[in-house]
């Protein structure tokens, strides 16, 4: 077997790329965008140059309890602090992501408000005996994100939404705590990706 040999002097990016090198260099290329990107797990995260931190109020509660869904449950029903649990999932998801940092109102880039408006569970299947074997749980809430250093909103939406299924009886079986806690998580996600993806 032969080896070619470069001479010392000769050895440039070119001669990298005539030994094979060049092969390698579209994967190079890309672990480097995605290292300087910073993406956690969001798909697109080209954020402008003077993006670079957040601040993420605490979320005020404007359920109506009176609004209950039937004549049995005159008032609403839910988690208690339901709203300071989504708010600590958000910035969770925003540290996760990595592509914010979350700061002071003083120090932020964007500020993200909102109201927890709304928790339903809702019936899905029943059983022979008309026992209710399924649930959605659905955490609605209306944020707006404004960006401070150009004064402007860059999205609004009265009614977000984070959801989850699950099933009261069976193998699949889960209780409404650890429902309500994915639906928190799933609502925390799509958020965050909101946020990133908008550029």
């Amino acid at each position: 077997m032969r080896f070619k040999i470069y001479p010392r002097t000769n050895f440039n990016f070119l001669s990298m790329l005539k030994i094979g090198v060049g092969a390698y260099l579209p994967l190079l290329i890309i672990s480097l965008l995605i290292s300087f990107c910073g993406c956690g797990y969001t798909t697109h995260c080209l954020l402008p140059p003077h993006i670079k931190r957040i601040n993420v109020e605490n979320l005020k509660n404007a359920i109506d309890i009176t609004g209950g869904t039937s004549e049995r449950e005159a008032y609403k029903t839910y988690r208690p602090r339901l709203e300071l649990d989504v708010t600590k999932a958000v910035i969770d998801k925003f540290i996760f992501d990595g592509n914010l940092k979350i700061s002071r109102a003083e120090d932020a880039d964007l500020i993200l408000t909102g109201e927890l408006v709304d928790f339903k569970r809702e019936p899905l299947r029943y059983d022979e005996a008309d026992n209710i074997e399924q649930y959605r749980i659905i955490i609605l809430v209306s944020m707006k994100l404004k960006d401070i250093k150009e004064n402007k909103i860059l999205w609004q939406f009265d009614r977000f939404a984070g959801s989850y299924e699950y099933y009261t009886t069976g193998s699949q079986a889960k209780t409404e705590a650890t429902a309500i806690n994915e639906a928190i998580d799933d609502l925390a996600r799509r958020i965050v990706e909101q946020t990133i993806e908008i550029w």
